[in-house]
């Protein structure tokens, strides 16, 4: 029964990558869940694996994927994206040599979960910074919550077209989304300091780290790839840093600072939900407080990008104290592809 309940996770991944636009991923997925066997340790640890294996728990196809890319952009197999569409033969023979002759490296990826750090959501967060700005006049404090790498702490050094709004420097990322709805505010901004922690960072100026990145990344999507290194280049430039740390116990430090003039931000994308329920309790606890102390001349904003019941996307949400009023700003796609945009209704 565990068998298949392991390759019923990989088919829910599969059909998730397709809608995703990763049809590669999506058939790496499916050739593994109907021909994955007990003959390998790899295939022996995957079948018997002790939780949810499925994308809302330990995301194991993903991890898998990634280590077999990792493989192939170390070039200690062939591209595994290179194999035509039609053949599931050859992409199940080379999967199986990988699994068999770099059991080690596969069964240690096994170990941790996916880390992504998709760049494309600096687009669905600009517009709340922007917004932000319009609202306080004010200067940014960022603080990001499970910021891996900390890419999307860097979303002021790329350049963006949003609807007929075009923003920021002149960059190597450039970020232009499906666009739906009036064009965001036009306004400066101005960051006056930058902050992220993570459970497990990542260094932009570590080779292995940035392997690790780059990996996860589905191997068919080399706008991704390529948006991403040149994201990683330019952390790696500015010496971008995000610290280890827990998000509540780091949060209680960034929140226990006032900037006065400034309007201090707590953002996250496709991160709030993954933390433990008691968790989430006491980091809403703690803005709340944070929220009461806070004064038009130093405010503080939650932005968010999240899940939510709706079957389209992810919520873009804004709170704002010391009102603390609270809006459904827009929703966007997962992977930043296209942006619904609604803004702040005064």
């Amino acid at each position: 029964m565990h068998d298949e309940a392991v390759r019923n996770a990989f088919l829910v991944q599969a059909k998730a990558c397709d809608s995703l636009g990763s049809p590669f991923t999506a058939r790496l997925c499916r050739v593994v869940a109907t021909r994955l066997d007990r003959q390998t340790e790899v295939g022996e640890t995957i079948l018997s694996w002790p939780g949810d294996v499925g994308p809302s728990g330990d995301s194991v196809p993903l991890r898998l994927a990634g280590a077999l890319h990792a493989l192939a952009i170390e070039e200690k197999i062939a591209p595994l994206v290179d194999i035509g569409p039609d053949d599931e033969d050859a992409l199940w023979r080379a999967c199986a040599s990988a699994l068999r002759f770099h059991a080690a490296f596969i069964l240690e990826r096994l170990k941790s979960p996916p880390q992504t750090n998709e760049v494309r959501r600096s687009a669905v967060l600009l517009p709340g910074f922007l917004t932000l700005a319009t609202l306080t006049g004010r200067r940014l404090v960022l603080s990001e919550i499970g910021a891996s790498a900390g890419l999307n702490l860097q979303f002021d050094r790329y350049q963006y077209r949003l609807g007929d709004l075009d923003w920021g420097p002149q960059s190597e990322v450039f970020l232009s989304p499906e666009w739906h709805g009036e064009n965001p505010p036009r306004e400066e901004i101005e960051v006056i300091s930058r902050a992220g922690c993570d459970l497990n960072p990542l260094d932009p100026s570590s080779e292995e780290d940035r392997l690790r990145l780059i990996s996860y990344v589905w191997a068919d999507q080399t706008d991704r790839l390529e948006r991403t290194a040149a994201a990683l280049r330019l952390a790696q430039e500015h010496g971008l840093h995000v610290e280890k740390a827990d998000a509540v116990d780091w949060l209680k430090s960034r929140l226990a600072q006032r900037y006065e003039g400034a309007t201090h931000v707590i953002y996250h994308s496709i991160a709030w939900q993954y933390l433990p329920d008691r968790f989430k309790e006491a980091g809403e606890a703690l803005m709340a407080e944070a929220g009461a102390r806070a004064t038009a001349e130093a405010p503080l904003a939650r932005l968010q990008m999240e899940a939510d019941a709706a079957p389209n996307g992810a919520a873009i949400t804004l709170q704002l104290w010391p009102t603390g009023e609270k809006q459904e700003i827009g929703r966007a796609d997962f992977h930043g592809r296209w942006v619904e945009w609604r803004g702040w209704q005064t």
